[in-house]
């Protein structure tokens, strides 16, 4: 019964936004950027500063030195149309044992220790950073906190044109509907996409900066070996690894010519591999 007000609804609430804050990614998806790049680039230092103040951070220069080396490498070759220099991107490496890693707009980074013991190269970790700053530079931290506002809005919208029409348990049934179609049907799903995205356009950045674009699938063969407990691709943001490494592979052909021709260049980056103690 309420299928087709939740519809209208959502047309009505969203048409003027979705208009305005239309967008395209890097690899030609269509997004949706509600917030201005000032606005998120203020939101990442603010996050990034938060990090810094709760969890530790590694002092060991050498293990500095490394991290700082790879991804300095991955930053020389972000194109000047996305707005970043080299000297914008700040790196901290927190002392923690998460495989983990991350970038956040206004050219923030950070790399947890633990993903020093996957890593068993320089090439595989450009290949998390490269994905890491292709988050940034696809802009997808926007395109997330669009969708979640969009949803929001739809969710306040509806609630609001069923208070009149029908009695609380239906209306209380379709804020659920409406709340669980958006997780499972608008969320986790442009989650995927952001991460088959970033795999993308990651792995271009790695090749172009002197690093083996094979390592990345390298990398992820490890951590699937690594095992544990994994939803459902269809419930996670992440696609399955099995379904990342595919992808990754068959980027390879057409990354090994980057690759071929950064070492042509002169791109062969040697950074010290050492892993913390």
């Amino acid at each position: 019964m309420f299928a087709g007000m939740l519809k209208r609804t959502g047309l009505v609430a969203c048409l003027s936004l979705t208009a305005a804050g239309c967008a395209v990614s890097p690899t030609g998806e269509k997004t949706l950027l509600l917030n201005s790049p000032s606005q998120m680039n203020s939101l990442g230092s603010q996050s990034f500063e938060q990090m810094k103040e709760k969890t530790p951070i590694e002092n060991d220069a050498r293990i500095n030195r490394y991290v700082q080396c790879v991804a300095d490498a991955i930053v020389m070759q972000v194109p000047s149309e996305y707005g970043y220099t080299p000297s914008d991107w700040e790196l901290i490496v927190f002392k923690d044992d998460a495989v983990n890693a991350f970038a956040l707009p206004g050219g923030k980074m950070g790399v947890y220790t633990g993903m020093l013991q996957v890593a068993d190269n320089q090439h595989q970790l450009a290949s998390v950073i490269g994905h890491e700053v292709s988050h940034v530079l696809a802009q997808h931290s926007n395109a997330r906190m669009s969708q979640q506002q969009l949803t929001q809005l739809g969710m306040a919208a509806t609630s609001i044109v069923l208070a009149d029409r029908v009695d609380s348990k239906t209306q209380q049934a379709a804020i659920m509907a409406l709340g669980l179609g958006a997780q499972y049907g608008i969320l986790l799903p442009y989650s995927r996409q952001h991460e088959s995205e970033a795999d993308t356009l990651g792995q271009e950045l790695m090749a172009k900066a002197g690093f083996d674009p094979r390592e990345a699938v390298a990398l992820w063969q490890k951590m699937a070996q690594k095992g544990g407990a994994t939803p459902p691709e269809l419930l996670s943001t992440h696609p399955a690894p099995g379904t990342r490494i595919q992808q990754l592979d068959r980027q390879v052909q057409r990354y090994m010519p980057l690759y071929q021709q950064a070492q042509a260049a002169g791109r062969r980056p040697n950074c010290e591999r050492l892993k913390p103690r």
